[in-house]
This record gives structure tokens, sequence and C-alpha cells, in this order.
């Protein structure tokens, strides 16, 4: 059987993996190189953990998500799994670290509650005064993007998957099974996954009253030298509290200390433009982090990074048939710890045709 999976980021990456693994004759297309800087999963690194808030049900989804990643690893030779662990700080009655907080709590998973007080005296970069309370789980960390985007790609080429760099797609053909790149080469398959992340209303424009691209960016920043040792050691922070929506990955792998926030988001964006950071942006992003990040003011920006999402309304995971065609977008912000489980469930609904599981699973609505 042949398949033909459009986009190598980490949905499309995992879906070739793992049809590949069942044996199907797979070609990866990618617009750009892989890693792609430009993609959601084209970032040095991202966050994984057990906590989600206790109604989303992907707090439960997250245990196949780590035994992919398992396997992964395996088939790879390396892990590219950094376990540190992950805090979140609430600094508001019924924020999302509570909300997260709640979720550790219903699942049964580990944690441990600290006090402003302890948590300043563990992690120096936190400001005491301006959070509720601190909660450390050890069951998170950094995943390294770049690094898991080469190694499947090596694998696939090794394993005799047609992998194609450069190769952008110009149209997609569900009833006939048919792929047009840009340069006018045809491709023919039995079956076709469309994992093309922001550029997916590129290709089937009517999804866009479900799928929404935004545009957001995430800065880089030098802290202050007294602080370099806390940070080298610190869990990635999933939340600071508040209104925020910020994150902070310290430095692992190839990346360095990366600050993001939900509030720095432009809706509704061309995937392919604005794509360049603007002037003050870095110093905007970070300063969204004071309070709870004590002398936010001394950390310098070293880079910039822009990337563009494709959200849902829920920011839950789509899915969608169109005759030979399976159209994915495990996105909306926080997709990528689920990657390699995604991939092997849209390789599942190839093989045995069950779309309706696959959706059921992508919105969390079954472990």
């Amino acid at each position: 059987m042949k398949t033909i999976v459009v986009g190598a980021g980490i949905a499309g990456l995992s879906t070739a993996w793992a049809l590949t693994r069942l044996g199907y004759e797979v070609t990866l297309l990618e617009q750009s190189t892989i890693p792609n800087p430009l993609a959601a999963s084209g970032d040095h690194h991202r966050i994984i953990r057990r906590a989600y808030g206790a109604d989303t049900g992907y707090g439960a989804a997250i245990t196949e998500a780590y035994r992919a990643w398992d396997d992964l690893w395996v088939d790879l030779g390396q892990s590219h799994y950094d376990a540190r662990g992950f805090l979140c700080l609430s600094r508001r009655e019924g924020d999302d670290a509570e909300g997260y907080l709640e979720g550790l709590e219903n699942g049964g998973w580990p944690y441990e509650l600290l006090s402003p007080g302890e948590a300043a005296a563990r992690w120096p970069f936190l400001e005491e005064g301006t959070f509720r309370y601190a909660f450390f789980s050890p069951e998170g960390g950094a995943l390294h993007c770049r690094r898991i985007a080469t190694g499947m790609a090596e694998w696939l080429r090794a394993n005799d998957a047609d992998v194609r760099e450069d190769a952008r797609v110009a149209s997609v053909d569900c009833e006939a099974g048919a792929v047009v790149l840009s340069d006018g080469e045809t491709l023919q398959a039995d079956s076709i996954v469309v994992t093309a992340g922001a550029w997916v209303t590129k290709l089937f424009p009517d999804l866009s009253s479900d799928l929404k691209t935004h545009r957001t960016a995430v800065v880089y920043l030098e802290p202050p030298a007294d602080l370099k040792g806390a940070w080298e050691t610190a869990p990635v922070i999933l939340n600071v509290g508040g209104d925020t929506d910020g994150y902070i990955v310290p430095h692992s792998g190839d990346g360095g200390l990366k600050f993001g926030s939900g509030l720095h988001k432009t809706f509704n964006v061309d995937a392919d433009s604005d794509r360049v950071a603007r002037p003050g942006e870095g110093e905007a992003i970070r300063d969204l982090f004071s309070p709870p990040i004590a002398r936010v003011g001394e950390y310098a920006v070293s880079q910039v990074s822009t990337c563009a999402y494709t959200f849902t309304d829920d920011e839950r995971f789509f899915g969608t048939r169109r005759g030979r065609c399976l159209v994915v977008s495990a996105c909306s912000g926080h997709g990528y710890k689920f990657g390699a489980a995604v991939g092997r469930r849209v390789a599942q609904a190839v093989r045995d045709g069950d779309v309706e599981g696959l959706q059921r699973w992508l919105r969390a609505e079954v472990a």
C-alpha cells in the first residue's frame, strides 16, 4: 500500500514513522528542509508534562504519548528527552496553574507543593512576593525538536521511505489520491495524510472555518550572570500563573533559555508572511514575565523566533476524512508533546479505516 504524507512536522514525521513500521510504502513531502525552522515543530525544544486541566481529557492521553516516545527512542537508538521536571506558579485563584494542579491531583500524579519562600530559595530567579504558591512535578521536561526531526528523517530514509525536502505541494486531489507538486510533478497513492500545520488551509481553504492560523514568537534570553547556574538546573516552567499564559524552557539540548506567552499572538495570519521579528518584540515578550520572574530587565535578548500555529476554537486536535485523504491538525499550541502518539493513531486509522475513532482520540474523548 502506498501512502503520501504531506508535511514533515512532528505529526507528519511520526505518521510516516508509524506507517513505515506497519509495512507501508511511504513518501513524505516537506516544502522546506527537515526540520523546517518556520514550522510549529521547528524550534529547538518544547515542553512535555503530565499536567492538564482535569476536564480536558488530555491528561490521560499523555500516558500513551510517553509510551510512543519511548518506542521512538528505541528506533532512533537514543533519547531526545530531557526529563528535568516542570514547575507551575499560581498568582491568583482559578488561574491556569491552579487548574493544572487539580489535574495532577485527579490523575494521582506526583507533585511537591511549595510556599513562595521555599520556591524562591530553590530557584532564586523567582520574585517571592508575587505568587501564591508553586508546585513541582518530576514527570515532565523538554523534548529536543530539531534533533528529533533530524533523527526521524534519517531513520525513515534508512528504512526505505521516500523523504523529499523542498517539495512544496500545490494541490491535493483526495478523490483521485493524487498530489501535485509546485514543479508540476504528480504523485499517486492509495491514501494521503495531510499534516501541513499552519499551511493546511492553503491546500483546503474551506477548513478556515475550523482551523485558524495564529502567529506568535518566542524570545531567547541571556540571564544575569549570577542566575545562570540556577537556570541551568531549573525545571521547565509550564505556567507562571495569573493571566500571562507564560511558559519557560531553560537551556536544554541545542536551545537556550526561552520565554513564550500565549498573550503574544496575532490571529488569522498567512503562514508565510510576517515571520521576521519586529523591533522590540523580544523585549515585549520578556517583560510579560515581570512578575513573577525577578529582575527581568537584566535579561538580554539573544534571539527572537516566530512561529505559526493552527488553532481550533476549543484548542482540541482536529481530523477529517475526504475521499482517500486524512487531514490532521494536532496543534492548538500544545500538540508537540503528543506527536509520536498522534502518528501512531493516524497510521492505525489509515490501516483500519476507523476515522471516527481517530477523531474521538484527537479530541481526547477517549483514552
